[in-house]
């Protein structure tokens, strides 16, 4: 009678996963026959404003509303080196090679509303890191790091093996997982009350604001917050050279469910969600719009 008991309380707690279900309920494609290869799509918090790398790696944006695309910079900009700050403005990171064959890195600000782009860092050879903020934005660099404002908000990024936070003012650094590769692609919920980040062989971890470790959420990349309870990553395998697979995947940030957006066939990949939307690519750049549904 024990062991039944124990049984049907193991089944009532799962109740909860098993009755999710997710619905794709619209899917489109952009800029189709606008723009060439897209890589790297960056929505704002509103989904109404869309960045991204082309594949010669110039920057541009466009909106959603009136379908206009905007070029931000020809100079290039690497993969996930551009975000939207909470002020609406643009923060990159552009690369030119100097006369001593080494990379310099240049963080800009690019204001959507005058069409102006500020430089605002010194060119400078190693890592500069772009970040989000809830009221700007950041690069963050070894040499020359730039703030927005005195008081950016709230934000999080990643240094090597530790995730950094700022929280009402003051700096949090913590490293809640070994990796020796690093971490990737932190992220705050929509609330501002959890961080998202990679650890290279250990997978998705959602951590508070005091570094404590929520949940573990599968070995899957670049993961973006759809809302305060679900993030959106990429599920891709390669042979050591080239893709394989890619899809992506609905997680519940407190890692109870699980579910597959797109097929392993799709080669959709580099996910990004705002305003209810989530958009991404393809192994061969064309951007699409999904819209879904989760029923509990």
């Amino acid at each position: 009678m024990k062991k039944l008991i124990l049984l049907l309380l193991a089944a009532a707690m799962l109740l909860p996963a098993m009755a999710q279900e997710v619905e794709v309920t619209s899917q489109r494609r952009l800029l189709e026959g606008v723009e060439g290869a897209a890589y790297f799509p960056v929505l704002n918090s509103t989904g109404d404003r869309l960045l991204f790398v082309t594949e010669g790696g110039a920057l541009k944006f466009h909106d959603l509303n009136d379908g206009v695309t905007t070029v931000v910079t020809t100079y290039y900009v690497a993969g996930n080196d551009a975000c939207w700050g909470g002020d609406g403005k643009v923060y990159f990171v552009t690369q030119q090679m100097g006369e001593d064959h080494l990379i310099y890195r240049t963080g800009q600000c690019y204001d959507a509303a005058t069409r102006k782009t500020e430089c605002v860092t010194e060119p400078q050879h190693g890592a500069v890191r772009a970040v989000s903020a809830t009221r700007g934005g950041a690069l963050k660099a070894p040499q020359h790091s730039y703030n927005s404002a005195s008081d950016i908000g709230s934000a999080a990024w990643t240094e090597g093996s530790r995730v950094h936070v700022t929280v009402g003012g003051e700096e949090r650094v913590f490293s809640p997982v070994d990796s020796w590769a690093g971490y990737l692609w932190a992220s705050l919920s929509p609330d501002g009350k959890r961080v998202a980040f990679f650890a290279a062989g250990k997978g998705i971890v959602v951590i508070d604001l005091r570094g404590q470790m929520l949940a573990m959420l599968g070995n899957y990349e670049m993961p973006c917050w759809y809302n305060n309870e679900y993030l959106v990553a990429q599920n891709a395998t390669d042979d050591g050279h080239q893709f394989t697979s890619s899809q992506l995947m609905l997680l519940k940030a407190d890692g109870t469910f699980k579910t597959a957006l797109t097929t392993p066939a799709s080669m959709a990949m580099q996910p990004t969600c705002g305003g209810g939307k989530i958009v991404y690519t393809t192994i061969d750049g064309l951007l699409y719009e999904m819209k879904i549904n989760i029923y509990q």
